[in-house]
């Protein structure tokens, strides 16, 4: 089974949770920017997480799928439609062959993962199918889609098999099939217009003056329109050190915030480098990575700090509602 481009919009590429082992060589994790909305839409075709999956950013992808095919989308609502017709999100979808899913005008978030039962079958590169831009690999060709392209799918599970045959007779009188559960909003990260991003102190918060450890936390910034996969430029009140700082380029994360000598903070993201030498003044916590991934240009954002132990207990407990999550999804695909 396939699919093929027949317009990538402003940027769909090919992603999964991430290229882990290789920083100590210079070769980034990069991977997708909402890792929760990639897992889910995996999960709810039957895949294992981490399968590969389509990232469509903002607007204008329209895919033709050339056998009938198991399918969901997940995070921003990007208004997907089938035929025209609207489908919903966080559901299992059942598409004819020779349709096109197009995404239109973006009403809330920034990007939408489209899996397939099997997963995207690109060649693995570093133990990960992801695309990075930059350095030409994974994904494929190592480029973003453009019109034209064909991706053939992995094999679906004996789950996703399942579930298509058992309701293809079904899907015969119709264009496209919804199931009937969905994953609920109270499953789903605290996705807000204008949200407030958790944070704890980073390394080097100490040397920042007083008052601008306050504005970080009352103040909103700006993502503005130089902000990318790479990292998320802020604008607004500008921070300031108490004396000159010199620092050594040491490791950085996904959500390391990072302030460069003019004041404004960078968030670094998913395509972010592997060491950085700029003074940090905060993290993002995990659990608000989904949030901020679904932010973008134009966007403004809030921090909050809260302790490591709630950091680490909010990531405790959304990997559990995940787990359980997870548990529920494949009943209920196995029930058909």
């Amino acid at each position: 089974m396939s699919m093929q481009i027949v317009n990538p919009g402003l940027l769909t590429t090919i992603q999964d949770k991430g290229r882990f082992g290789f920083q100590q060589q210079g070769v980034i994790v990069s991977g997708a920017m909402d890792t929760f909305a990639l897992r889910a839409a995996n999960v709810l075709v039957g895949n294992e997480e981490n399968a590969a999956a389509l990232e469509v950013t903002l607007m204008g992808t329209v895919i033709r799928f050339e056998a009938d095919s198991l399918i969901s989308v997940c995070g921003g609502n990007l208004s997907p439609t089938i035929e025209g017709e609207p489908v919903p999100l966080w559901r299992p979808l059942l598409i004819k062959e020779g349709l096109t899913l197009e995404f239109g005008p973006c009403r809330s978030g920034a990007r939408a993962y489209l899996a397939v039962a099997g997963g995207i079958d690109v060649p693995p590169v570093m133990h990960s199918r992801s695309t990075y831009l930059r350095a030409e690999i994974g994904g494929h060709e190592g480029r973003a889609l453009k019109a034209g392209d064909r991706l053939d799918f992995g094999l679906p599970s004996e789950t996703s098999a399942g579930y298509l045959k058992a309701r293809q007779a079904a899907l015969r009188a119709k264009r496209w099939l919804a199931a009937e559960w969905f994953m609920g909003n109270d499953a789903l990260p605290a996705y807000a217009k204008d949200p407030a991003i958790r944070v704890i102190r980073g390394r080097e918060y100490d040397a920042f003056t007083d008052e601008s450890q306050t504005t970080f936390v009352t103040r909103t910034f700006r993502i503005t329109p130089q902000s990318d996969r790479m990292g998320y430029r802020l604008q607004g009140e500008t921070l300031a050190f108490k004396e000159s700082l010199e620092t050594l380029s040491e490791a950085v994360s996904f959500g390391t915030v990072q302030v460069p000598p003019e004041g404004n903070p960078i968030v670094l993201m998913a395509d972010r480098q592997t060491i950085g030498g700029y003074p940090r003044i905060a993290q993002v916590i995990t659990a608000d990575l989904p949030v901020l991934a679904q932010a973008k240009p134009g966007d403004s954002i809030r921090f909050a700090e809260v302790s490591l132990q709630e950091a680490e207990e909010l990531y405790i407990r959304k990997e559990l509602e995940f787990e359980r999550l997870t548990r529920a999804i494949k009943l209920y695909l196995k029930a058909r």
